[in-house]
């Protein structure tokens, strides 16, 4: 079992990567756990900041939001500045009013593609959940219920396609996998290749 508090401690000691911030990402698939860790280790981190990427796309945009992401999340944190992004209402298909995003020295940023090419560069660390695309997807099949089917079966060709082309996992400093209890902090494929 891993000590969140210990990581939390080496992330924030990790030298800034956009603009004064430490911007760590949570990747993986659908349904791999990704909101439940982002949520405990921003615990650890003194209740760091996570924006949930799922607030950036949409049902017409759900990888299309790397512009997004640049205008209203990482260019402002990039100069010191608050975030300001519209969150998306799934139920209502709509942007909802803006939320703030404070600076801090830690910022997460958790969804399936945290860890895509585009933002990388601007990454003090990407972490994977390591949990396959089959397992993960039928947990979030298992978590959403039987109405939101049709969403699930688009939403896997459209991911599969997505880490097709752009791939995370390759470039993850850290894989993370879950226990029974706590989880398990293991040297992701980049570090294998340095």
């Amino acid at each position: 079992m891993t000590d969140l508090a210990s990581h939390a401690a080496r992330l924030r000691a990790l030298p800034p990567s956009c603009g004064p911030v430490r911007l760590v990402a949570v990747d993986g698939h659908a349904g791999s756990g990704k909101s439940t860790f982002a949520g405990r280790l921003a615990a650890a981190l003194g209740d760091a900041p996570v924006l949930h990427l799922d607030d950036l796309a949409s049902h017409d945009e759900l990888f299309s939001w790397t512009e997004r992401l640049r205008a209203q999340v990482t260019g402002p944190l990039s100069r010191g500045e608050p975030a300001r992004y519209a969150p998306y209402d799934w139920t209502a298909r709509a942007f909802g009013p803006p939320r703030t995003l404070e600076p801090a020295p830690v910022v997460l940023i958790e969804g399936v593609g945290a860890g895509r090419r585009a933002l990388r560069p601007l990454l003090a660390r990407l972490l994977w959940m390591d949990l396959g695309p089959e397992e993960s997807w039928a947990r979030g099949r298992r978590r959403d219920g039987p109405a939101l089917r049709s969403f699930w079966d688009g939403w896997t060709a459209a991911e599969t396609a997505h880490f097709a082309a752009d791939p995370s996992r390759p470039w993850a400093d850290v894989l993370v996998q879950q226990l029974p209890v706590g989880y398990a902090w293991l040297p992701g494929p980049v570090r294998e290749l340095r």
